[in-house]
């Protein structure tokens, strides 16, 4: 059952995409069932089209299997909103990381997009997030 935080919308992090689509890592559980629970329809579930970009590179990366990673992005995709990011969210994600140290690259962008599109949570297991002003994160194996 996903919890009552998430019942409000929540931007998810590439990370727990990526440890979703790798059984053998611990924390795959938490973060399979809380995107299974946001693909239902049980909460509001976002990402950036960065977000699915990261997957496709990183499961292209570990697999080797253009077929597989790319049908790896697209079914993250069927589970969430994706939102578009534009030159008003870049140059947010680049305000981010001159002002956070430790927030970087794609963290950023993610966060930006949550921000610009009014999302004030965050589903990540990365603690660089909790440095963000205006952005709470969830962590879906501390709440699972």
């Amino acid at each position: 059952m996903i919890p009552a935080v998430m019942e409000q919308a929540v931007l998810v992090d590439a990370a727990v995409a990526l440890y979703a689509l790798n059984p053998a890592d611990p924390r795959s559980t938490a973060c399979r069932e809380l995107l299974s629970e946001l693909g239902a329809g049980r909460g509001r579930g976002y990402g950036s089209v960065e977000m699915i970009q990261e997957i496709a590179f990183h499961r292209l990366r570990i697999t080797g299997d253009p077929q597989r990673a790319t049908a790896d992005a697209r079914e993250i995709m069927h589970r969430l909103t994706i939102l578009s990011i534009d030159r008003k969210v870049l140059d947010a994600s680049l305000r981010l990381i001159e002002l956070h140290p430790g927030v970087r690259g794609r963290d950023a962008v993610h966060a930006a997009t949550a921000l610009a599109y009014g999302i004030g949570r965050i589903a990540s297991t990365d603690p660089a997030f909790d440095r963000i002003p205006g952005l709470t994160r969830i962590d879906p194996v501390a709440v699972s």
